[in-house]
């Protein structure tokens, strides 16, 4: 009798299935811990029909895991899907990482269904995820990056050459830890940001301490992102530019938004819609204003602050 052939590798198999959209999801997913199956449809897919079954393939595969949490008054919310063992297996692979730990998918799992920030999270995605929709309608525009708040929580970090090396010796606790950052790229212009994520249940004068931060780094750099505040309503807003107005000498650039301005408008973040400190009106995001010679040159400079392997609790490892 024929011996049987040995069972395909499961990696192999999942590697043979996998797509350049498959790669990019599994990319966010890793960097970025959690997405549900909106935010995935939305930002890659051209149907939620579409997604939720390439969604189910790769969850046969064992490339995603899911979970669905439950509403405080019954039901339950959208699929939230993250890495399972093979995911991480493949990212690894791909970016030449070594082999993780066996349990890590398990590891991170358990930490984001158990995470009581999980909404702040999905919605500092959500900004993002946005963004990557409406470059996925519009040609001449790209999210050339996108990091995850793990990025900035390593001591010096944000030093770059030429600047004042205190911003090693100070540590991650006296400069800023911005819920995230990104490139955003319009018909060959593109403009650095760090984003800020208000959920409207932190005090107003936390929002304020943070900008202290971004001013210390912008006294001590010689590069300024702008900082852009999404905040939950108009009112948080106006409440957020009244604090803004009376900081002396404010030189940090500094644009806000609302949720309520996007259901409303149903406008993305690529729009006019973020307001300057000390400005009337609203702006497009490609035309906030920065300095940075790093990235004057390149779009895909790598000058830019980089992460490393996340651990199971989504810091940089």
């Amino acid at each position: 009798m024929r011996k049987p052939l040995p069972a395909a590798d499961p990696l192999l198999r999942l590697q043979a299935s996998i797509t350049a959209r498959d790669d990019r999801l599994l990319g966010w997913l890793y960097d970025h811990g959690v997405l549900t199956t909106d935010q995935i449809a939305a930002a890659l897919f051209p149907s939620l029909d579409f997604a939720q079954r390439r969604l189910r393939r790769l969850t046969v595969l064992r490339a995603v895991d899911r979970f669905r949490p439950n509403r405080a008054y019954g039901g339950s919310y959208p699929y939230h899907y993250v890495l399972d063992q093979l995911g991480y297996d493949h990212v690894h692979a791909q970016r030449g990482l070594g082999r993780p730990r066996r349990d890590q998918a398990r590891r991170r799992k358990q930490a984001l269904t158990s995470q009581p920030d999980l909404p702040h999270l999905l919605g500092g995605n959500q900004v993002f995820i946005d963004l990557a929709a409406h470059a996925r309608t519009h040609p001449d525009s790209r999210l050339v990056r996108w990091q995850p708040a793990s990025a900035y929580h390593e001591p010096g970090v944000l030093y770059r050459e030429g600047g004042n090396p205190q911003i090693i010796i100070g540590g991650a606790t006296g400069f800023p830890r911005p819920d995230g950052a990104g490139v955003w790229t319009e018909q060959g212009r593109s403009v650095p940001f760090f984003l800020e994520y208000d959920t409207g249940l932190e005090r107003l004068d936390i929002l304020t301490e943070k900008i202290a931060k971004y001013e210390r780094l912008y006294a001590m750099s010689t590069w300024a992102w702008p900082v852009l505040f999404h905040l939950p309503a108009a009112r948080r807003e106006a409440n957020l530019h009244h604090r803004l107005a009376a900081v002396p000498g404010l030189e940090t650039v500094v644009a806000t938004t609302t949720a309520e301005l996007h259901t409303a408008t149903g406008a993305s973040p690529a729009d006019q819609v973020w307001q300057l400190a000390g400005r009337t009106g609203r702006h497009r995001l490609i035309d906030l204003p920065y300095t940075d010679t790093d990235d004057d040159d390149d779009d895909d400079d790598d000058e830019f602050p980089t992460h490393t392997t996340p651990s199971p609790h989504g810091r940089a490892a």
